[in-house]
């Protein structure tokens, strides 16, 4: 008995539109992770005694958002359409046209961390280790934004599972921007949730964060069609699958790391005092010894 796949509907790419202005599915995919990431981090700052504040986390976020963006963009450019650079050098600038690269992303977002690290005095292991944790959710998001944007689809396959995306072909293909959702989103985001419920040596977060994406990119690359420009590459691995190969060797090496060094998070407190009883208390105990 034959299988009927399910056959995506053709989506408009715009989600809202205001008066002139229009907001894509992508964009509000990429505005509604920022507004989870500001909130959790909000959440964060409540509950760390004073180590982080909201304005402290706010900034963060801004820098971070800036080498999402900036990172992600020249990592497109660099890591999938090098030769158009070199032809056009201007094309880097070009962003209406699309492409966003993730590994650009992070590249980006490791150079915000350590420019907000060094700007404000504080452990580059330990910024990391606040900002990962927020970025899953927005990672999931965007995914959602391509299965709706009908495009980073599969592999073709005859698995039931398959969905026909109508600008691919008629064939069935794997619903990768899914599969990413569920891992990169979903179950990236639980494991760092309840691996942060204990205090962790500092850079282990960051390190988990990029061992287990680095891990299911690599793994959902064998279902997701390669660029059709490049094909697969060395080894018969995709592009993605080459540059997450550094991401797990990154995240094994900052785990091994903080473990072996047994660097704790040191807390940076924020303006703490000595309460005011505690001064009183001392002083009479002064002036009974005198």
């Amino acid at each position: 008995m034959s299988v009927s796949n399910f056959v995506l509907p053709r989506i408009d790419p715009i989600a809202i539109s205001i008066g002139p202005l229009d907001i894509r599915w992508y964009g509000l995919m990429y505005l509604l992770g920022f507004a989870f990431a500001l909130w959790m981090a909000n959440r964060q700052c409540d509950k760390s005694n004073g180590i982080w504040t909201r304005e402290q986390a706010s900034d963060l976020l801004f820098y971070g958002f800036m080498g999402v963006i900036l990172g992600g963009r020249a990592g497109y450019v660099f890591f999938y359409q090098f030769p158009l650079f070199l032809d056009n050098p201007l094309y880097l600038f070009r962003i209406w046209e699309g492409g966003m690269s993730f590994h650009g992303g992070v590249l980006g977002v490791v150079t915000a961390i350590v420019f907000y690290a060094r700007r404000n005095n504080r452990s580059i292991l330990s910024v990391g280790d606040f900002i990962v944790p927020l970025l899953p959710v927005g990672l999931g998001a965007g995914r959602i934004g391509n299965f709706l944007n009908s495009e980073l689809w599969g592999r073709v396959t005859d698995s039931p599972f398959g969905i026909i995306f109508q600008n691919a072909g008629p064939l069935p293909r794997h619903p990768s921007q899914l599969y990413e959702f569920a891992l990169e989103g979903v179950l990236l985001f639980i494991i760092l949730i309840l691996f942060i419920r204990k205090t962790r040596p500092a850079g282990s977060v960051a390190g988990l964060f990029l061992l287990a994406y680095g891990v299911f990119r690599f793994i959902v690359e064998f279902a997701r069609e390669p660029d059709a420009h490049l094909g697969l590459l060395s080894m018969g691995l995709s592009m993605g699958q080459l540059l997450s190969l550094p991401m797990i060797f990154a995240g094994t090496a900052l785990i091994t790391y903080a473990y072996s060094a047994k660097a704790k998070v040191q807390p940076q407190a924020v303006n703490v005092k000595q309460p005011k009883a505690k001064k009183n208390k001392a002083k009479k105990n002064a002036a009974k010894k005198s």
